[in-house]
């Protein structure tokens, strides 16, 4: 029975001696190291970062938002030139109409041509309401913004750079040049 007194006389010292020793710092292998920054600059740090990580994310969504943005402005600028284009369709149905009915009609030469003439003027009228002007082109002078010389001709009939021929008309679109005028371009070397 002492024995076991004694054991556990031991063991109550133990005990004692661990309540009085300080805690033990755990071996994390940082000895020579300087020491962890006060708490204060700690913090110091932590909002810095907080605040660095704030602003990385708003400039991601900004750039989110500008991408967005621009793929917005790209879909309805397409949009609005499919509109566009499907209103100049719908207004040139009538006069393919009208050629149809012309090729499905049995008539003489001079009907059919003025029914073709007619198809043309209801043409120009579509054009003309899309804002498309022919270019003035035969018995004008040259002009090289509007008109686009295929030939030169030497005579002594006309003034010099006067178009004596138009092979194709040119059109523009309100101010802009759709198509320049293929002509034929007097040469007068005398004039």
């Amino acid at each position: 029975m002492g024995k076991a007194n004694g054991q556990s006389e031991v063991a109550k010292g133990r005990l004692d001696l661990e309540h009085e020793l300080p805690p033990a710092e755990p071996d994390d292998g940082s000895e020579g190291r300087a020491s962890a920054p006060p708490t204060g600059e700690l913090s110091e740090l932590e909002k810095v970062k907080a605040e660095r990580d704030s602003l990385l994310d708003r400039l991601a969504r900004a750039q989110a938002e500008f991408e967005n943005a621009r793929r917005r402005a790209t879909k309805e600028q397409q949009d609005f030139r499919d509109f566009a284009t499907v209103d100049a369709i719908k207004t040139l149905l009538p006069v393919i109409d009208n050629f149809e009915r012309a090729l499905q009609a049995k008539s003489d030469g001079a009907e059919f041509r003025a029914g073709v003439e007619l198809i043309y003027k209801q043409l120009q009228d579509v054009l003309s309401k899309l804002g498309v002007k022919a270019i003035a082109a035969k018995g004008e002078q040259f002009d090289p913004h509007v008109h686009e010389a295929i030939e030169m001709v030497e005579t002594p009939d006309a003034p010099d750079h006067e178009v004596l021929e138009e092979w194709q008309r040119g059109y523009k679109f309100k101010d802009r040049l759709i198509r320049p005028a293929m002509v034929k371009v007097a040469k007068n070397p005398g004039k």
